[in-house]
Formats: structure tokens, sequence, C-alpha cells
């Protein structure tokens, strides 16, 4: 895929997580997301990819969740489990992937968190954030991965860390989309070689990338 639906241009949650669904009926297995996320965790540096290992779904606290609804069982069942939400043994794949490429100075672990945009947080948002747990914040991701994981597909996720989120009540800085573009332009060549990389490591299965 070339981009993705959010949920702040208007799409229904099942509408922004369709193509999931259709990955699944030709026969996909492997996905895997990538996205911009802005750091919460002041170690993350501007360019750092996250590797993601869990997820904090706020939306989901209000019940806006893919899910809701009667459950197709076709593809999955009920209730689905999330704590192996994110493959482990693919995690481990990613950092000896970015050991060869000497990629590590700039990967990181963490876990990323969704809110509904399309405005940006608050600062007290971010720390709150942080403060519940999370190393970086976007808009997007956690539904795809909550449908494929419904549909039990292996899930591998990577945030680029495009920005740094304002925690200061005394900074001047102010999060911009121009900043996410630029940033995300510069390690886009970086990314795409770890990724397809990474691809060609999984040992035959259909794998899509978005």
């Amino acid at each position: 895929m070339q981009g993705r639906f959010h949920l702040y241009e208007g799409y229904a949650i099942q509408k922004t997580t369709m193509p999931i669904r259709v990955f699944k009926l030709m026969g996909v297995e492997t996905v895997i997301l990538t996205n911009a996320a802005g750091g919460l965790n002041q170690d993350f540096k501007v360019g750092d990819i996250m590797i993601i290992k869990d997820h904090i779904n706020i939306p989901g606290f209000a019940g806006h969740n893919p899910l809701v609804g009667a459950n197709d069982d076709r593809f999955g069942v009920r209730f689905p489990c999330m704590s192996d939400a994110y493959d482990r043994d693919l995690q481990q794949l990613v950092r000896a992937v970015a050991d060869e490429l000497d990629f590590s100075v700039f990967m990181r672990d963490g876990v990323y968190s969704v809110l509904g945009g399309p405005s940006f947080e608050t600062i007290a948002e971010c720390r709150a954030l942080r403060q519940l747990g999370a190393d970086a914040v976007g808009m997007s991701t956690v539904h795809e991965v909550i449908v494929a994981r419904h549909c039990d597909m292996r899930v591998l996720a990577l945030s680029l860390i495009t920005n740094k989120a304002v925690m200061d009540y005394q900074s001047e800085k102010k999060a911009n989309h121009e900043e996410v573009l630029e940033t995300g332009a510069l390690r886009a060549k970086q990314m795409e070689k770890l990724v397809s990389t990474v691809v060609s490591r999984i040992p035959n299965t259909p794998t899509h990338c978005s």
C-alpha cells in the first residue's frame, strides 16, 4: 500500500482496516506496517526507527475498536488475544538485519500509542501518554494490527520518529506536519532497505508491506 485510511479523514473504523481483510483473503500471512510518529521518550531522537513491541489503543478505551459489531467467524474469534500482537521473532529479525546494515545506532524498541487526530497532542496529553508507558504517538497502525491479529496474521510494525513531542510548557517549539514529511524523506531510503531486507529473510511466506 501507499499510505492508508485514517480515522481523522472521516472513515468508519471498519473501513480503515478493510485492506487488511483483503490481504487475508489474498492469502497474506505476514504484514509489515510502518508509520511516522512523535517521540514521547526523551531519549529518542528525530530520525530514530522504533520497533513497536506493544501498543496503547486510546480510542479503544472509548469503544472505538475495528472488531465492534457482529464477529465474522471466517476471519477470527470473537475475543482475540493481543498480548502477542507484535511477532517477537520478526522483531529479532529486524534487530539482526539492522546490525548487518549498520543501522543499530538509530534503532529503538518501544510502545506506540494511537490517538484519533488530526490535531497534534497537547502538552498534557503527551505527558499523560508518557506516564502510561508510551514511547511514541501517532494516528494510525493500531487498528490495522488488531484486525491483522484477528485474522491470525503475523505483524511487524516500525515507527519512524519524525518529531519530538513537546513536553515542556516553556518550550516555543510546535509540532508541524512539514517537519514530519521532511524527516520521513530523509530516512526513507534506509527504511526501505531495512524492510526489503527483512522481507527477503522471511522464509517462503506471502508478505505485504504498507
